[in-house]
């Protein structure tokens, strides 16, 4: 089917996994006051890749006795991201969100990797002293950042989500998701770990391309086929980012952040 874009975009119900919650505006759309414990940290999130990142850096830190946490489930499909409270931690509506009450006055961390480095410098921890080695983490910090939008919100959705199945976006981001696969196994061929030795940019990288090839993401069933994203990708052939992905898989903080039960927001 052929489609002509229109000379003004107008919003319509796309359909499919997240057609029902999208919308072309930001902001608070009901109310809703946030659950808080009695921890010096409160998490609000889910567990999907970029809400593990964060739960992995937790209990890192919390093994270490460096803090405690609460952390309580934002469910995405029924909206609760878009309730006041948590629109106030984080206007652009999206998991994780952090909130320290370890300090004088209350401090609001959004954005996945913001909160990786906020929580690293604020504990001196999984960071590099190296200077090369720092930098490199740096680097390949904001390189997840930017590159996995084109995994989940490219091929992740087009590939299992999408109300139809279009060949060309399916292409499209699956060239662009092994492209990806093939820069990390070049650099882990000669890497024990991102930058030197284990660091936020591994807890980064982990939830998104060790899922992926590990077999752990984008596996299941929608409109139209089955899907099963490692096999599709011939994952087996990122030998390097395999023997990374089990080695990180296996620190006991990891395994925990994988499986952390979220409480519920009532």
């Amino acid at each position: 089917m052929s489609y002509t874009p229109p000379k003004v975009w107008t919003p319509n119900d796309m359909g499919g996994k997240f057609g029902g919650i999208n919308r072309p505006s930001a902001g608070a759309r009901h109310e809703q006051t946030l659950p808080k414990g009695d921890k010096p940290y409160q998490l609000y999130s889910l567990n999907t890749p970029n809400g593990i990142k964060v739960n992995i850096i937790l209990e890192e830190l919390k093994a270490l006795g460096l803090l405690d946490y609460d952390a309580f489930k934002i469910n995405i499909m029924n909206g609760e991201q878009f309730g006041t409270g948590f629109v106030e931690i984080n206007p652009n509506s999206k998991i994780p969100a952090l909130v320290d009450y370890s300090t004088d006055t209350p401090i609001s961390v959004f954005e996945s990797g913001a909160i990786l480095l906020y929580l690293a410098q604020k504990y001196d921890k999984f960071l590099p002293k190296n200077p090369t080695d720092h930098t490199q983490m740096l680097s390949w910090l904001m390189w997840q950042m930017g590159s996995a939008p084109f995994v989940g919100g490219g091929f992740g959705h087009f590939y299992a989500y999408a109300p139809t199945p279009i060949e060309y976006a399916i292409n499209r981001y699956a060239m662009e998701t092994k492209r990806q696969l093939d820069v990390l196994d070049k650099h882990l061929a000669e890497h024990d770990y991102m930058a030197g030795e284990y660091s936020i940019a591994d807890m980064a990288i982990y939830p998104w391309y060790g899922a992926l090839v590990l077999g752990n993401l984008y596996i299941g069933e929608n409109d139209y086929a089955k899907y099963n994203a490692s096999e599709f990708l011939s994952v087996y052939e990122y030998q390097n980012v395999i023997r990374w992905a089990n080695t990180i898989k296996n620190r006991k903080a990891v395994e925990q952040g994988e499986k952390l039960e979220l409480l519920p927001m009532a």
